[in-house]
């Protein structure tokens, strides 16, 4: 890696909505100690795209030429889904630090195949979960991992602002189908809040899953879903999300004995008491007595770093040793909720965490044999160069 100048050189593969977004970050210079050293893409039209607007910059149409071009110290990937671990893989090999976009992989088996590459490598491995930039979640981390909230009880999300058209989905051969996406919401728009709710509250032991398949569009894979999840200590967590509501909600409800937060429209509110609920001393005539209640709130007023946070980040680890505020290999445990919640459905059964990978393995391979593959288009996931907000904390 060019050391010497505190520079790297990055690759990104893939160059759609995202990967594009990307290569205009790096290419601009806006992620100190981080230049762009080539991109790469299979679509003709997205290299067209490269060459019209990154010029001089090497664009490859195999992602190994990519990787074994000596251009790069790092690669950035915004491929399809099942193709997250096999290129991550590749670079390892190679001795480069990868960046991959969510999902960390579409099933868990290739995932632990990752896991273990990324660990024989040696070098820096991150993950796009760019929600953890967002203050809210990571106060609400705090407040539950440092005991604030005393014991978890219960966590509530309702995640349903993800809302996507019919002409979403038309928009690309990959998408909508088990072959090409791999799954739906859970795979596609909410392995963001699977990982916060995971990162924040931590993983259940057990959850039974309900998916609705094309409830709202015409596609194979899952469009509605609710998981109700269990913990050791008795804890419990409910999550709903859709792409078929607008308008929307995003709210997140967490309590403990000690008290409760609720995360929505741009701010946190926690409710801590000054004693236990389970402490509490009663009056005569039955009622608890007197509780003390302090009130905590925290308002977004600024854009969450997201992707360009999650870049200098990446960035930083390589050049200085920065922790990672998302490490590549945590990209497992928001993929083990979703993995589990499909299979939940699929059989009817509630499932231990972690769920059996080769029998979802199996029965996702089912799937996507039988799978109604569309014909991809040339220039579908078009590149244009920017973020939108879409893809940030949306209230």
């Amino acid at each position: 890696m060019n050391t010497v100048r505190n520079i790297v050189r990055a690759g990104v593969i893939g160059i759609g909505s995202m990967g594009s977004a990307h290569a205009v970050c790096i290419r601009d210079r806006r992620i100190k100690g981080l230049t762009l050293g080539a991109v790469c893409d299979s679509d003709p039209a997205k290299r067209l795209w490269a060459e019209q607007n990154l010029p001089g910059i090497p664009c490859y149409e195999d992602f190994r030429a990519l990787i074994q071009s000596g251009r790069v110290d790092a690669i950035v990937i915004a491929a399809p889904h099942y193709l997250h671990p096999e290129i991550a893989v590749s670079g390892f090999h190679k001795g480069l630090s990868v960046l991959t976009e969510k999902p960390a992989g579409v099933y868990v088996n290739q995932v632990i195949e990752m896991n273990k590459a990324a660990a024989a490598a040696g070098t820096v491995f991150g993950i796009m979960f760019n929600q953890r930039t967002n203050p809210l979640f990571a106060r609400a981390r705090e407040l539950v991992r440092d005991g604030s909230l005393g014991v978890p009880k219960r966590l509530i999300w309702i995640v349903t602002n993800w809302y996507r058209t019919q002409q979403y989905y038309n928009s690309g051969g990959w998408r909508g189908s088990w072959a090409g996406e791999g799954g739906g919401v859970l795979m596609n728009q909410a392995p963001h809040n699977l990982d916060l709710w995971q990162w924040i509250f931590g993983m259940p032991a057990s959850l039974r899953a309900f998916c609705g398949y094309g409830r709202y569009h015409d596609v194979e894979i899952e469009d509605d879903v609710t998981i109700y999840a269990e913990y050791p200590n008795g804890a419990s967590a409910s999550f709903i999300t859709t792409t078929g509501e607008d308008p929307g909600t995003n709210r997140l409800e967490i309590s403990g004995d000690g008290g409760k937060m609720v995360i929505g429209d741009g701010r946190l509110r926690f409710w801590k008491l000054g004693i236990s609920e389970r402490q509490y001393c009663f009056d005569p005539d039955g009622t608890p007595g007197k509780q003390s209640v302090t009130v905590e709130e925290l308002a977004q007023t600024e854009p969450e770093p997201a992707h360009a946070g999650i870049l200098q980040n990446f960035t930083n680890a390589i050049l200085y040793g920065e922790p990672l505020l998302a490490p590549g290999i945590e990209g497992i445990h928001s993929l083990q909720i979703a993995n589990a919640a499909y299979l939940s459905d699929w059989t009817g059964e509630t499932v231990t965490l972690p769920a059996d990978p080769d029998r979802f393995e199996a029965m996702l391979r089912e799937k996507a044999e039988k799978s109604a593959k569309k014909q991809a288009v040339s220039g579908e996931g078009a590149a244009q160069g920017v973020y939108h907000h879409k893809w940030n904390t949306k209230w």
